[in-house]
This record gives C-alpha cells, structure tokens and sequence, in this order.
C-alpha cells in the first residue's frame, strides 16, 4: 500500500481561488490530499477548477461564490465548509487587489476603500469565521502577504498599507492562537505572473515573460509547505525574483 498524501482527508478553504496564486495554491493543496473550497466571485471559473481536481487529483471539493468584503458571505463560506466536509484545517486567506495609479492625491475614496475591504476586512472575516474550527484540528492559517508589506515603497502606498497590515494581523494572531495549537504563515512575494495589475491595463501576466519573475505554482508551494506543518509554524516564507534588490 502506498504512502498517503501528506493533506489527506484534510480541509482547506482557499480564498481568491478563481485565478493565479488561488488557482495554483487549490491545485498544490489537492495534489497532496486535500479537500478544497474554492472561494471566490467567479463561480464559472470555480466550477471548471473543480473538475480539473476532481479529474487530476480525485479531490473532493466544494465552489463556494464569496464576496470576502462580505461578512456573511465569508461566515457561510466557513460554515458550508465545516457542513460539507466536517471540519477545516488550512484557511487560505489569499484574496487581495491593488487600485488607483498609486498617488495619494489623486487616488479617489473608491479605490481606497476597495482595497482596504478585500485586503483587510476580507482577510478579518474569514479568520474570525475560521478560527474556532482551526484551534479544534490544530490546522494552519496561511496568509499571502507581499514584498510591499515588508519594506518603504513609493507605489501604490495603499495597497503597501493594506500588505504591512496583513503581516502585523497575522503576527499578533499568531502570538494569540500558537498556544492553542494553530500554525499561522504569511508568504511574501514579489511580482506573481498573473491577472493582478489587469484593472489597471496591465497585468503581471502581461508585462513579464514567463520565468522573468515568480510563478503562481512557486508560491503555491510555499503555501502547500506551511499548511502540511503538525507541530511547527513556518512563520514567515518570502518569495522573492533572485535579482529584486539588484534593481534597488
């Protein structure tokens, strides 16, 4: 008989799953075992990511269309996963967004708020929802986080602020919870190819060729990692192109 997968019989939510890092971190989480809930606005694309699971994997999986900057949404995401499947033992707090050309005077209250909705309120939400459930199986609580959050920068110093909130979140979460047994992680990466930058008339995927930065199954690894830990944390994972500071 051959070994089982690290994650099986496991649970996981990811949030953002309906593209890039999302997309990636659902397909790393299947491979190694796991159940998944997919969690995001697309409910198209959930639906064909599903059966790409199912097909590949063999991965019993739940679509789930949220709205993260919607507390109910997000508490019924938790509580049709818990239904589903029994419990849960990785959130995936992946969803997030950048809007506006960056510069503070000219940044309407509109993209502002947008952000810091998803960015903050939707990562609040799902971790208050999700945490009761996590203490019971001593699971993981991963958070994708960004070079932006890590160091000063002069774009988009909103989105920056919604990053450097999402690490001191899940810090003080963690030094909360550890001794109730839940692992928290924040992955930092720096530019993903994927759609993020698109609202903007670029996107990542766009802009950069492919292996010129990151890719979204690299920091699906590093997720799969942090969410496989049982008795340590990996407390923080960056994920940076090896020549981001050269350009500095």
């Amino acid at each position: 008989m051959g070994q089982k997968p690290p994650l099986d019989g496991r649970t996981a939510i990811v949030t953002g799953a309906s593209a890039g890092i999302g997309r990636a971190t659902a397909h790393a989480l299947a491979a190694d075992g796991a159940n998944v809930a997919l969690a995001a606005r697309r409910t198209n694309r959930l639906e064909t990511i599903a059966d790409a699971l199912e097909t590949e994997y063999g991965a019993d999986t739940l679509v789930a269309p949220t709205d993260v900057t919607d507390e109910a949404d997000v508490d019924a995401l938790v509580a049709d996963t818990v239904e589903h499947f029994g419990g849960l033992d990785v959130l995936v707090n992946n969803a997030g967004l950048a809007r506006g050309d960056g510069d503070v005077p000219d940044m309407d209250t509109d993209a502002y708020e947008t952000m810091m909705a998803v960015n903050c309120d939707g990562m609040f939400y799902a971790t208050r929802a999700a945490l009761p459930h996590l203490v019971d199986t001593q699971g993981n609580l991963v958070f994708v986080g960004s070079f932006a959050g890590q160091y000063p920068r002069p774009g988009n110093p909103v989105y920056a602020a919604t990053k450097w909130w999402t690490r001191g979140f899940a810090h003080s979460v963690e030094a909360q919870y550890g001794d109730q047994g839940v692992g928290v992680t924040v992955v930092n990466p720096t530019e993903v190819r994927t759609e993020f930058g698109s609202e903007l008339g670029e996107s990542f995927e766009e802009r950069f060729d492919e292996g010129e930065v990151t890719a979204p199954a690299e920091i699906a690894d590093a997720i799969a990692f942090a969410a496989r830990q049982e008795r340590s944390t990996a407390s923080e994972i960056d994920l940076y192109r090896r020549d981001k500071f050269s350009d500095w």
